[in-house]
């Protein structure tokens, strides 16, 4: 037979109040703890930091240092205000302070046990970040910390994340390093692109076939045209891969040709590109659709042009090869022929100047061309 123990209420009373207290005593002592734990982080001052050729600042930058320091949770950080006051008070300047000796100065004035300083400067396609770690009691550089880029100012915050926790030994996650270094990697930047949407001009010439029967006078349908067609309308693009330099776009060109002879004939060309930013080559491919009037027929033995209809038929089978070509009695219809093209874009300060030369393949007559361009490219707003 089992025993059941009870228990009398003021004892339930008072083993619950006993809970109660150790909960509330513990809560004291965590936060105690969290307290001292607070107060025996060493006060760091960021004073300044030098930026050159690159698009940030010398405050930005100094922000940004400010804020991923902030987020190690290691050092107290001095408000950037206070710095200011402080120093006002002092009644000194402190003006281009990144040397040893200035910044201990303005250590010992800050009550400052650890001051951080540094640069940020673009070599060519890097940017180099360097912090230097000043013990203010010591007046000893305690630590320096180097880290190289790829030149994609978009991630400069990341490169300073990085560093700073290099500087501080905290891991860093090792893919961003690898996308922040590695030239190689695939990184992608709005600084990395180069966008040649506007304007195009240019000219063509069509030999073969085709090219007769643009010269062909009316009255054997042919257009009365030169072989040689000038062009103009406007370039289209979006982009949809960026790595590093290396762009893939698609391209949309509308133009309109024919207007030295009196004519308008619409083209419409969706292109896939590959373009350097770095260099500005470029190479791209793809359909190109034209409104002609075409028709049906064959050249006799004279190298005369007749439409299919005029061989009369009660003698005999028609030995000539019929073909496609353009002409003016024939019917309005869409031709679609594949683009090759290759360019290179200019640069004369934010004007880029993109060339082009292409050709589009066939055995009826191939045309060869070259346009060129103009668009201002600006620098997009923060």
């Amino acid at each position: 037979m089992k025993t059941v123990v009870t228990y009398p209420i003021k004892t339930k009373v008072l083993w619950l109040t006993l809970a109660l207290i150790l909960m509330f005593v513990s809560k004291i002592s965590f936060g105690q703890r969290a307290q001292v734990k607070e107060l025996t982080k060493e006060n760091i001052a960021i004073l300044s930091i030098s930026s050159k050729n690159i698009t940030s600042d010398a405050a930005t930058v100094r922000n940004i240092l400010q804020l991923e320091v902030e987020k190690t949770n290691i050092f107290s950080v001095m408000d950037k205000y206070d710095i200011q006051d402080i120093l006002s008070d002092s009644g000194k300047e402190f003006k281009n302070c990144y040397g040893k000796s200035c910044l201990v100065e303005v250590g010992k004035i800050l009550k400052a046990d650890v001051m951080l300083t540094g640069n940020v400067e673009r070599y060519g396609e890097k940017i180099v970040v360097t912090l230097r770690l000043i013990n203010v009691h010591s007046e000893s550089i305690e630590k320096v910390q180097v880290g190289e880029y790829i030149n994609l100012q978009e991630e400069l915050q990341k490169m300073i994340m990085v560093t700073v926790n290099n500087l501080l030994d905290i891991k860093n996650d090792e893919n961003l390093v690898s996308l922040l270094v590695d030239y190689d990697g695939p990184i992608a930047s709005p600084k990395t692109t180069l966008n040649l949407d506007g304007p195009r001009m240019g000219v063509s010439y069509t030999i073969g076939d085709a090219a007769e029967r643009l010269q062909a006078s009316k009255s054997e349908g042919g257009y009365e045209m030169f072989p040689v067609i000038t062009q103009f309308g406007y370039q289209f693009e979006t982009q949809y891969l960026s790595a590093g330099s290396f762009q893939a776009l698609l391209e949309v060109i509308v133009l309109v040709g024919g207007l030295e002879s009196g004519k308008f004939i619409p083209s419409v060309s969706l292109l896939n590109g590959f373009r350097s930013s770095a260099n500005g080559w470029e190479f791209a491919f793809g359909p190109t659709f034209k409104v002609v009037k075409t028709a049906t027929g064959y050249y006799d033995e004279n190298d005369n042009w007749h439409l299919e209809y005029e061989w009369d038929p009660n003698t005999g089978e028609n030995p000539y090869e019929l073909q496609e070509l353009p002409d003016n009695r024939g019917t309005v219809k869409v031709s679609t022929n594949l683009v090759l093209a290759v360019g290179k874009t200019f640069k004369s300060g934010y004007l880029n100047i993109p060339v082009n030369v292409y050709v589009v393949p066939n055995k009826k007559g191939t045309i060869i061309g070259t346009s060129v361009g103009f668009n201002i490219g600006r620098k997009k707003k923060k």
